[in-house]
């Protein structure tokens, strides 16, 4: 049973649907990826569960009770870290977590306990007592992250925390949160970033224009693909529709077509070979070949027709 689940969740903003029935789980000790491109609905979605702002209908259960029923409940088992820094650039590392800490019901001596711990998780120690003005901006995300944390929360809410920050940055924060999923923590984690998604991530939402597209692990959304293979030709391909290719598309499924490219899977359950004699066979001068593995990215083209970036 989901530590968190969402039920038909629905936010609109004047005519624009920012949220529209929304329904996914996420368990004890697992990270779940909502994973879409900016203005999806990632967001909307983590300030409704958090309790920022009210769903029009549907429903945030966290730990079994329903959130409106008792928002206090599920917030002092919950961490949120926003995607702006929630941080007090002029007060030092240390006492920012001893802040949150306090704010979260902690008691003095239990915060300044708990910060110390934090801090050495985040490998921050020995800047603890400079202002968080002077730190690196992936500091200012180790910092931030900390402050959700000083309570032990059981569900952690994490918005894009990542975002602006260099690859070692990167790096060093999604390594801690790896940490957090041994602990048992159940973690929401929004991204429009593939690579971290698919490395991260044990069950992926893929989210666009407020509505839930698919779900399931990496395998389960590569099997809508047609399994773990999909077939990229090179060719000069402006003005040329495969529709005019007989028995193409009783063969093919199209993922994405470019004046250049053709990424298609193969529909059923054949042998490669096969395959590419199919497309080499195509009349058109095909340049190359070549077989890969899906990505989310290819998922989301499928769904949406359009490249998870734009």
């Amino acid at each position: 049973m989901g530590l968190l689940r969402v039920e038909g969740l629905f936010k609109a903003f004047a005519a624009i649907r920012a949220v529209d029935s929304v329904s996914f789980e996420v368990r004890p000790g697992e990270i779940y990826g909502l994973l879409g491109p900016n203005g999806a609905g990632k967001t909307t979605t983590i300030s409704m569960i958090s309790g920022l702002l009210e769903p029009d209908a549907g429903e945030v259960i966290v730990d079994g009770t329903p959130f409106g029923s008792d928002p206090q409940k599920a917030k002092r088992i919950m961490g949120v870290v926003p995607q702006e820094l929630a941080i007090y650039e002029e007060l030092t590392g240390r006492e920012n977590l001893e802040f949150w800490g306090r704010m979260a019901g902690l008691s003095s001596g239990d915060a300044k306990a708990r910060a110390s711990e934090v801090l050495a998780a985040l490998t921050l120690t020995e800047r603890a007592k400079d202002a968080v003005k002077t730190y690196s901006g992936g500091m200012k995300r180790r910092i931030n992250l900390g402050c959700a944390l000083l309570h032990r929360p059981k569900l952690l809410l994490l918005d894009e925390p990542t975002v602006g920050i260099d690859p070692q940055a990167r790096l060093n924060i999604l390594e801690f949160i790896r940490g957090l999923r041994a602990t048992g923590t159940a973690i929401l984690y929004t991204t429009h970033y593939l690579e971290e998604a698919e490395s991260l991530c044990r069950r992926v939402g893929i989210i666009d224009h407020g509505k839930l597209l698919a779900e399931g692990t990496l395998k389960e959304l590569q099997e809508r693909l047609g399994g773990d293979r999909l077939f990229v030709l090179e060719a000069d391909l402006k003005d040329i529709s495969p529709d005019s290719w007989a028995g193409f598309h009783q063969r093919f499924r199209v993922i994405q077509k470019t004046e250049r490219q053709l990424v298609v899977s193969a529909i059923g359950s054949r042998d490669p070979s096969d395959c590419l004699k199919d497309l080499l066979g195509l009349p058109v001068q095909v340049e190359n070949v070549t077989l890969k593995r899906p990505s989310l990215n290819d998922v989301f083209l499928q769904l949406t027709g359009r490249d998870l970036r734009e």
